[in-house]
Parts: structure tokens; C-alpha cells; sequence
């Protein structure tokens, strides 16, 4: 199919772009990918399969016009450029100046690894979360891969191939004693295959297994959160899930530049501590937003977006920059052929600081440590989110004192970013599927311990 696509690319963009169109395009895409849960001790869920298809898109006058099939042939293809083209002004085709291909370096490819083999991998994680401890009453196992090639040839002659593969492993436990249930959960994933398990510094398998069942035992000593207003400590294990949310999105071009941002009409303004540097990241070798072209055959590349607590710019796909006067920053995704590429984020963390992570809680009298971020909400107009703490301590007179439970972080993104007196030296990674406008893509997250001198707990006084 491929190669119909490339001998079929000179005629449909040049039909495409008879209607004056800025630009054109067309994406292929091949999926290889297994879903793989175990509950209960058994393997409830088996998905193999492989899906293949076509987008073809127009853009012009700063819209986009859309269309797509898993019917790969000649005549289906003339039909959805049919049914894109109204009339017969011509717009200017260029095919194959430039051409952009990338192979990944992976040991243990998704395709060839043996289903019996991933299945191994989950019932092993079972018996590690059982045996951990009595209390443990049940595990819920996930095992994600996904091998993905694209093609992108465009109006702008240029010519851009990709194969992307991603391996992810989740894995949550559920303790109970005295009628009380308390969940723990962790995640491990990488833009790698299976080496992951088997050739990494660490037993993935046996780490995410025994974080998820730790979580799930702690959470039941753990006692009712204190209440309102008081210096938090967000561990770097905690991993970048609030600067995604609460900055991250609100950095998005097509929110910032429609106003729809609390960062709109901000750039070259303070917008956080001086210690904050926040990057979005394309290019880090491993992590599960990484790769060598976006979903517009753009190249990856590394944005900052917040220099010393200065915004310095946002993230832009192809429309938004056109719209914009600017240059795509690599960061248009999209879900599947199925979908037309947006805005979204790829590995976005706050840079570490100089700071000794370890000192941060010794002169808190009374405060909050996070170890572990769960989900939550934003409104990325105004920048306020909520979200819950999975793993939390109180801090008493400098020292970690008891775990929490039903406590919650609320607060505005850039106040709390204004709010920031210490930045460590470390830096964690979380992984997470970022859902958009009905579309869910492979992100990373990450930032160092940091010390929020006043945040809104939500708990229970």
C-alpha cells in the first residue's frame, strides 16, 4: 500500500489543491497493536490486531477540510478528494524535494514478540502483587503495544516516513483490612519495544508491581488529609502530571492564540518563579512522547516554552503556525488516520533546578509531601485545576509524619508556578495517554522535587 501511495500522491494533491488551497496532504498509516489485562487472576482481555488507512487534508483560508478510508484504493481515494475539491482554481503542487525517513533503533519488535510472552509478563506481575503482602485481595494488569508507520506527502514537496513503536505496562492493587479498600497503582512504558523487560537497569515487572501493591498497603493506615492552606512538597516520583494539566495545555497554540488561555497575549511576561524552566520535548531518546516526525512529517524538536520564569513561546502544528505567521514546533498529533492532526503536547517537564531535594521539608512546620499524582481537572482559561494525591504525607516539624488519604491539590496553574521557592536537582517521569478534542495520544510528564511555599490542600479538618 505504500507504494500506491507514493505513485498516487502527484495526481490526488494535485486534484487536492485545485481549489487554491494553502496546503495539502496525505497521511498513511499501518497499526500493529495488542492490548493485553489480567483481573482477578486471569486473563480477561486478549486484543491482536492490525488497522490501516488513509486522511487526506486541504487546508485553506485557515480551515481545514477532511477526509479518510481503510478502503486503500485508487477510486476511494478520488472520491474523499472529490468530496473535499468544490471547484477548479488551481493551488501550487510540489512533489518530492525533500524526503525525511527514520528507522528505530528496537531490539524487540511488538510484531515478532510471541503473545505468549506478553501474557507471561502479566501473570508474573500478579504473583509479585500478591505476594507482597496478605492484605492485597486483587490486581488489575495492563500491557499496551503499538507499532505505528506513517507516510506524509504534502503540497510543499516534501516527503516524510516514520515507524514508531511504544510498549506500556500498568499495573493497580487493591488492599483491604477492616473493611476498608485502598488502591495503589504505577505505570512503566517506553517509545521502545520489549526490550524493556528484559535488558533495562531495573526488573520493570517486579518495580511497577511492587510501587502499585506499597501504594495500595500504605493507603490503608493512611489517615483523614488536613484542610486549606499550607507549603506542599511535590516529590519527583510524582511525575510532571500537573505541569502538563494546569501549564501545559494552556501553552497549546490553538487555545493561546484564540485566547482561550490564561497565557494568551502573554509571551516575553513573568509567569513563574524565576526557578521555572518548562520544556516540551520531541526528541528524548525513549520517552513515550518522542519521535522523529510529527503527524504533518514535521521533525521533532525540543520548545522551550517558560525561560526563567518567562514565557518565551507555545507549541504550533502546521494550521496554527500558518495562522500565526510562525514555524511549526513538531507538535501535530493525531490519534489515527481517522483524525486530523492538533496541537498536543509530547514529553513536557519543568528542567531541574540546584536545589537539594532532601532540604525542602526540613524547615516545613506543618505541610503536605506528594509522592504520587492522580487524576484531575483543568480549565485552561483561567488555569485553576484540582487533582488528587494517590501517595501523601504530612510534614510535621521538618519530618514526613503519617500517610494521607482523601486529600487533594487545588490551585491556579500560574500562581501556583509564581509560588515555587525551591526546584531539585532530580527529576522523575510519569507516562499517560492525553486526551484532546476526542483524541488520545502517548505523552510523558515530568518535573523535579519542588516546594510550593503556600498551596490549597483539599481534605478533611
Amino acid at each position: 500500500m505504500k507504494e500506491l501511495i507514493r505513485e498516487l500522491s502527484p495526481y490526488l494533491l494535485t486534484r487536492l489543491m485545485s481549489d487554491g488551497g494553502e496546503y495539502g496532504e496525505i497521511f498513511y498509516e499501518k497499526t500493529f497493536s495488542t492490548v493485553l489485562k489480567l483481573e482477578g487472576g486471569k486473563i480477561e482481555k486478549t486484543v491482536e490486531g492490525y488497522d490501516e488507512g488513509v486522511g487526506i487534508r486541504l487546508i485553506k483560508d485557515g480551515k481545514t477540510y477532511y477526509g479518510y478510508t481503510n478502503n486503500i484504493s485508487k477510486e476511494s481515494l478520488e472520491e474523499i478528494v472529490k468530496g473535499i475539491v468544490t471547484s477548479a482554481d488551481e493551488g501550487k503542487v510540489k512533489v518530492g524535494i525533500t524526503y525525511l525517513k527514520n528507522v528505530p533503533r528496537v531490539i524487540l519488535d511488538p510484531e515478532d514478540y510471541f503473545l505468549d510472552r506478553k501474557k507471561e509478563i502479566l501473570l508474573r506481575a500478579d504473583d509479585t502483587v500478591r505476594s507482597f503482602d496478605n492484605r492485597i485481595i486483587q490486581s488489575s494488569i495492563m500491557l499496551k503495544d503499538n507499532k505505528r508507520e506513517i507516510i506524509i506527502i504534502n503540497s510543499l514537496g516534501e516527503i516524510a516516513e516514520d515507524t514508531q513503536i511504544r510498549t506500556a505496562f500498568y499495573v493497580e492493587a487493591i488492599a483491604s483490612q477492616n473493611g476498608d479498600l485502598y488502591r495503589g497503582y504505577d505505570s512503566f512504558g517506553k517509545s521502545k519495544g520489549y526490550e524493556i523487560f528484559e535488558d533495562g537497569e531495573i526488573n520493570v515487572v517486579n518495580y511497577v508491581s511492587e510501587k502499585a501493591a506499597h501504594r495500595a498497603i500504605t493507603g490503608l493506615s493512611a489517615r483523614k488529609a488536613p484542610a486549606g492552606s499550607m507549603p506542599v512538597v511535590i516529590s519527583s516520583e510524582a511525575g510532571g502530571t500537573m505541569i502538563h494539566e494546569a501549564v501545559g495545555h494552556g501553552l497549546e497554540a490553538d487555545l493561546a492564540e484564540k485566547g482561550l488561555s490564561v497565557y494568551s497575549n502573554k509571551i516575553g511576561e513573568k509567569v513563574a518563579s524565576e526557578l521555572i524552566t518548562v520544556i516540551d520535548d520531541g526528541t528524548i531518546e525513549g520517552k513515550m512522547g518522542s519521535y522523529s516526525i510529527d503527524d504533518e512529517g514535521v521533525p521533532a524538536q525540543k520548545t522551550v516554552l517558560i525561560k526563567d520564569g518567562y514565557l518565551t513561546g507555545f507549541m504550533y502544528d502546521r494550521l496554527t503556525a500558518m495562522v500565526s505567521g510562525k514555524k511549526s514546533t513538531g507538535n501535530g498529533r493525531r490519534e489515527s488516520y481517522r483524525h486530523i492532526p492538533i496541537v498536543r503536547m509530547r514529553n513536557t517537564f519543568i528542567a531541574p533546578g540546584k536545589d537539594n531535594p532532601h532540604d525542602f521539608i526540613r524547615d516545613i512546620k506543618k505541610g503536605i509531601f506528594v509522592v504520587k499524582m492522580g487524576g484531575g481537572q483543568v480549565n485552561t482559561v483561567n488555569g485553576d485545576f484540582m487533582f488528587e494525591i494517590i501517595e501523601g504525607y504530612v510534614i510535621e516539624d521538618g519530618k514526613i509524619s503519617y500517610p494521607v488519604r482523601g486529600a487533594s491539590l487545588l490551585g491556579n496553574g500560574p500562581e501556583v508556578l509564581k509560588n515555587i521557592a525551591g526546584v531539585g536537582y532530580d527529576i522523575g517521569w510519569s507516562i499517560g495517554t492525553c486526551g484532546k478534542n476526542g483524541q488520545g495520544v502517548p505523552v510523558a510528564d515530568a518535573q523535579p522535587t519542588i516546594m510550593v511555599k503556600s498551596m490549597v490542600v483539599g481534605g478533611q479538618s
